[in-house]
């Protein structure tokens, strides 16, 4: 089994070439998405986050309280505080998830990340990609997703890694630059690219 890392700037278009890796088989394990679940169900995340950030950071049912939690940690610049929580959650559970998926016949396994490379390249992972896109282009997809403003888009970038310097430590880097067809297309044939080039880890 291959494990890969797909990571990118906001809008740039990871998500859509998971989508596609997902749609020839792959499984995508989306880090966001795997964090919020550890905040809701992980005891150890629970615990650190009230120590951490107060009580309030939870709702009387058990449910995060993301309002306060927003506030707490980026409003007040705390974010590192959350990520220090957090990512080590996320990096323990994917470990986990990797043995588990090993045991299937999966032949990539891929965690796509947006701080994927924040601390150097992960020990865990075979392949690391990394998704390019001209920044007019980023700027515009992020606002018809989000309904939100250039200044909104451009304040959360600056706060992303330079993708363009992690170049040297990704197995493979794509363009999205075209249409969204021919971004599919590109997804599609580095899929089974990277399947041929780890062909002995399958």
């Amino acid at each position: 089994m291959i494990v890969a890392g797909v990571t990118g700037g906001i809008g740039s278009g990871k998500s859509t070439l998971c989508k596609v890796w997902e749609s020839l088989g792959a499984k995508v394990i989306y880090a966001d998405n795997l964090a919020k679940k550890l905040m809701v169900e992980d005891e150890a995340v629970i615990r650190q986050l009230k120590q951490v950030f107060g009580e309030k950071t939870y709702h009387k049912d058990g449910s995060l309280n993301k309002e306060y939690l927003i506030q707490e940690a980026f409003q007040k610049e705390r974010v590192e505080e959350l990520n220090r929580i957090v990512h080590p959650a996320v990096t323990r559970k994917f470990r986990e998830i990797i043995e588990e998926t090993a045991q299937t016949d999966t032949k990539i396994l891929v965690k796509e990340a947006a701080l994927l490379l924040n601390s150097g390249r992960p020990e865990d992972l075979d392949v690391v990609v990394i998704v390019l896109a001209p920044e007019k282009d980023q700027i515009e997809r992020v606002k018809e997703r989000d309904s939100v403003s250039d200044v909104d888009v451009i304040g959360r970038m600056n706060k992303q890694p330079d993708f363009e310097s992690l170049k040297s430590i990704a197995d493979y880097t794509i363009e999205n630059s075209g249409t969204l067809k021919e971004f599919k297309q590109k997804s599609e044939e580095l899929f089974y690219r990277v399947l041929e080039d780890y062909r002995d880890a399958v």
